[in-house]
This record gives structure tokens, sequence and C-alpha cells, in this order.
């Protein structure tokens, strides 16, 4: 224990600074009231005798706070400023990216930069990405470490169990993740954007998504700007290891190509964090207008293609954090109505159409299965009307049988063609019989005529 001691003074675990590596290699940089919310959710329902939220706080986040101390001592974390709300943030060294790029199972080339000085100005946009990275993953408090906790504690940590689903594992996401639209994965070249947070979760139905994160500091026009090079992204193409061509973002994330020849671009999400006084009712019309060609669709038959568009999704942070992923606070760019994230990313009209038709093609493919049956069953009965049968016994020919008195039709003295084989075998063994008994017969007549001819004859005359 004294030597775990002077190695983590804090005395952290490796779980608890496995922990942190994981959830900073993630956001990069965050405080101990988030690390601790995303990776030991069950603590938020512990210490609730303490008399302060300010002293519940601070014992529900002493463990990470003493894991990222000892991370410290290792030159893996470092803190990186004060928030608005007066919390420490801290982030990676770049050997502690090193080390976070094991623990999440990536390449350190995709772990994105440590994130030094992101705290120097209050890091308000790096909080409001991990505010909402909570709120997209709603993590889900383990109750079996919670026994003995008070009922109240319990029950409220149930009904966190019980809520909305959140979507994916923090290994689900990623952050500061560059989208080149020219130059290279590692070395972005002029144009392109930087995706705030990028969400794979295919177990979730939601195969990949682009989230972009806004406290209103921003305006329309500097966001379309922004999703301007999206689209410039999304459109580049590069060779693959076949050699052919192929949308670069293809070759890094996988995502279906939709039916009939629909290549519709990820979708992306923007999260509009109400910090500072633009109203939101102004901004995301504008927006809409402003980035129409990105998003609008065209009609066809029924529903609306999205064929190399991009599906944009407008959100509140406030609205996410309350509703979750789940819950109908999601206006996809086009639509009139709020939606559940995975509606707003979908086309529900273009399925429904596409079920339709598909239940049609099922019926029309059934009715001819139908049709080619009662045919050949037509046809056998046909056939079986046509079956000759045994002029002896009356017995219906076999297929061999018929086929070789069809090719065959000419009776012989050994082949009878309008007999089965049994009676025809009969017939020829009763002729074989007859004709054993006629010779059988001619040579008794003959034997007897010799004799008859031998008695004739006079005594010693020869005969």
């Amino acid at each position: 224990m004294a030597g775990r001691r002077l190695t983590n003074p804090a005395g952290s675990s490796n779980d608890l600074r496995g922990d942190v590596l994981r959830v900073l290699g993630v956001v990069k940089v965050a405080t101990a009231d988030q690390i601790q919310r995303i990776a030991s959710p069950h603590l938020t329902y512990r210490h609730t005798s303490k008399a302060t939220a300010s002293e519940r706080k601070t014992a529900r986040t002493a463990a990470h706070a003493g894991a990222l101390s000892d991370l410290r001592k290792h030159g893996l974390a470092e803190s990186g400023g004060t928030t608005r709300a007066g919390e420490t943030s801290r982030n990676l060294t770049t050997k502690g990216l090193e080390a976070a790029s094991y623990e999440l199972g990536r390449p350190v080339s995709e772990m994105g930069s440590t994130a030094r000085g992101a705290g120097a100005g209050g890091a308000s946009h790096p909080m409001a990405v991990n505010e909402t990275i909570i709120a997209l993953l709603r993590p889900k408090p383990d109750l079996r470490l919670l026994t003995a906790e008070p009922a109240e504690a319990q029950a409220a940590a149930q009904a966190a169990v019980d809520g909305p689903a959140g979507i994916g594992t923090i290994a689900s996401y990623a952050t500061e993740v560059p989208l080149p639209a020219t130059g290279t994965w590692g070395a972005p070249g002029k144009g392109g954007a930087q995706a705030d947070i990028v969400l794979t979760a295919p177990q979730d139905q939601i195969p990949l998504l682009f989230i972009e994160v806004d406290n209103f500091h921003e305006t329309a026009e500097e966001l379309a700007a922004k999703l301007l090079k999206y689209s410039r992204f999304f459109k580049r193409q590069i060779k693959d290891t076949d050699g052919k061509d192929k949308p670069m973002w293809r070759t890094r994330w996988m995502a279906r190509v939709v039916e009939r020849g629909e290549a519709q671009h990820p979708p992306v999400l923007i999260v509009f964090n109400h910090l500072c006084a633009r109203d939101p009712n102004r901004t995301v019309p504008r927006l809409q207008e402003l980035t129409r060609p990105l998003w609008a669709g065209e009609p066809a038959d029924g529903y609306s293609s999205y064929d190399r568009k991009i599906p944009i999704i407008a959100t509140g942070l406030r609205n996410l954090r309350e509703h979750g992923p789940n819950g109908p606070v999601f206006l996809r760019f086009g639509r009139t109505h709020m939606q559940p994230l995975r509606d707003a990313i979908g086309n529900p009209r273009r399925d429904a159409v596409l079920a339709r038709r598909a239940e049609r093609a099922r019926a029309q493919q059934a009715e001819y299965q139908e049709q080619l049956r009662r045919a050949a069953e037509q046809k056998r009965a046909e056939r079986e009307a046509g079956r000759p049968a045994c002029a002896g016994c009356g017995t219906k020919f076999d297929n061999d049988r018929w086929q070789t008195t069809r090719l065959s039709p000419t009776p012989g003295s050994r082949w009878h063609p309008t007999l089965c084989e049994p009676c025809e075998a009969k017939t020829v063994a009763a002729a074989d019989q007859a004709e054993r008994d006629r010779l059988e017969q001619e040579t008794a007549v003959t034997a007897e005529k010799a004799r008859s001819w031998r008695s004739r004859l006079r005594p010693g005359q020869a005969p």
C-alpha cells in the first residue's frame, strides 16, 4: 500500500485513472464534475446528507479529482484554466493523449489536440460540447452501487435508469475532428471544417452524426459558411484501397448507402446553447434560408429525395438535456414539426412509400408464384390424364415405362408397349412356355412316328 501511495499519492485506482483518460481522450478538456457524471454516474446520487450543493459536488467528485491529481503527477494531465462557473478545467498532455489512445483503442493520429489553453477564456465552448455529449449519452447509474444510500437517493437514481435511453458510450464520440476539403486527414488544407463532435453508434441506429455546438456567438451567416465547408468535405472524392474513387468520409466512417441509388450525405446536428442575447427564433430561420441548397430535397413519387443533400437538424441544449435524443425536440430543416433525433435524421415518408412498394412487390411475387403453381398443377393433371394404362392389369405406367413405350411404340416378339413390365414379363414367359410346349409336342410326335415306322419293318430288314 505504501508503494502504491508513493506512485499515486491521491490513492486513485487503475480503473479510475483509466476512466479519466477515456473521458479526457474524447472531450479534450473537462471539469472533474463532468468527468464524474460521464464515467461514474452513480456517484451523483451519493453524499446526499451533505448540507450544501457545493459540499455534495466536492464529495462526489473527490475520487476523480484524486485520479486527476495522480495523472498530473505522472505528467499525463494538467490544469487547463477556470470555467465561468469557477471550476478548474483539466486536459491531457501529449503523453496523456497517447495513454488515452490505448484506453480508447484509437490511433494517436485520431486523438486530436491536447486543448492546452482552452480554459484560459472560461472554456465556454468546450463546456457546452461536453454538456451536449452528456445530454446525448445520458449515462445511467448502476443501482447495485447505491443499495446503502437513502431511499430518496435510490428513487432518484431509479428514475434516471427508467428515463429515456441515451446514445452510445463515451467511446462512440470524438471531438475536434478535422474534415479536410483539401490536404489529408493528418495535415488538413484550407477550406475544410472541424467537427465539434462526431458520433458513431450504429448499435443505436445512429451510424454517423456530425454535431456542431454554438453558444449563439456565431451569426447565421457564419454558421452557413461552416455548413458549406461540410458540403465541400462530403463531396470530396479520393481513391480507396481498391483503386476506386469514393467519398473521403467513407474511408474513415461507415454508413449504409440508401436504396435506389440515393446517396445522402451524413447528417449534421446543430446544438444551440443560449448563452448570449442573440435570438434563436431569428437565427434558425435565417440559417435555413441561407443553407437551402445544401438540404432541400427534390419531389420523388410521394416523398422527397435527398440525394447528395445534407440532413441539417437543430435543437437547443436545454431541451436536449431535458428530453434526450428520443424526445421531440429536433427540427429538421425543411420540416415544420419537431421530431425525435432518429426520425429527424431519417426520411419517414420515403420509408413508408418504399415499404408500400416492397409490400406490393411481395404480393405480386406471391401471386406470380401462385400462378406458376396452378399452371404446374394443371400441366401435371393434363399429363396424368394422358398417361397410358396397362392393357393387361390396368395399372398406370410409371414415368420410365411411359418414356420407353413412347420411344419404341412398335410391338415385337418380346416387346409389348401396351403392357406394364410385370404383365409383359408374364406374357413373354407364357409365350416362351408355349413355344417350349410346342417344341416338346413336335418332338414327341416325331418320336412316335419313328417308333411306328420301325414297328412296320419286317424282322431282319434293315431300317
